[in-house]
């Protein structure tokens, strides 16, 4: 009988400790994670380029180009150019130089038209305030007509206008240039492109007589890629 109730309590002790144990957490399988990763997203090169350049040709005529001379430089660093692009890096500073060339003769016209201007205004109020007599200092006595004196003043108001309209175009050809080159630089086209022109023919319905179309001649462009 003591055997039993000895068996017993063993047994009942073994149960208690193995209900004691900590289970063991079970790990998740992240391998199945490989294949749900997202391909790597599609950067465009040429947009961003693009927005630099114009970014900093609106700060400053010149700076975009400026960007653009760093970017063919930095290809000819890199090694993903054959040559030295010295042609086109000319081309760049010559852009460069014809807009600040350009800018400069505007500016230099502007500021003459103008001082013009206010010479003839001048010279017409002091006579309409004087009986119509000329300014000795002024240096517009060869001018008697007070006409003619009007008809200078408005040409070179018309002419200020003018070059100020130059000056607002020169300013965004500059900026517009800059982001043609910077997206055209990661424009490329394939070398297997290539197309053809051929004649052909047109059949048109308008004016059809007796059942039969019209036929004119036309020309077929055809790409092969």
């Amino acid at each position: 009988m003591r055997a039993f109730l000895l068996s017993v309590l063993c047994c009942s002790v073994f149960a208690i400790a193995k209900a004691q144990n900590p289970a063991t957490p079970v790990r998740q399988d992240t391998t199945a994670k490989l294949d749900t990763i997202a391909p790597a997203k599609y950067v465009n090169q040429g947009r961003i380029a693009g927005k630099k350049a114009v970014y900093r040709s609106l700060i400053f005529p010149g700076l975009g180009q400026m960007y653009n001379y760093g970017l063919v430089v930095d290809d000819v660093k890199a090694g993903r150019t054959q040559g030295k692009r010295i042609g086109q890096k000319l081309y760049i500073i010559g852009k460069i130089g014809a807009i600040y060339a350009g800018g400069t003769l505007l500016v230099m016209s502007y500021i003459d038209n103008n001082n013009n201007y206010r010479r003839f205004l001048r010279e017409l109020q002091y006579r309409q305030l004087n009986n119509g007599k000329p300014d000795p200092d002024n240096g517009l006595t060869q001018y008697p007509d007070v006409n003619a004196l009007t008809v200078a003043k408005n040409i070179y108001k018309r002419n200020r206008e003018i070059v100020i309209i130059s000056l607002v175009g020169l300013y965004g050809l500059n900026v517009l240039d800059a982001f043609v080159t910077a997206r055209l630089k990661y424009f490329s086209v394939d070398e297997n492109l290539s197309f053809k022109i051929s004649p052909t023919t047109v059949t048109t319905n308008n004016g059809a007589m007796y059942g039969f179309n019209n036929v004119a001649p036309g020309l077929k462009l055809t790409l092969r890629l």
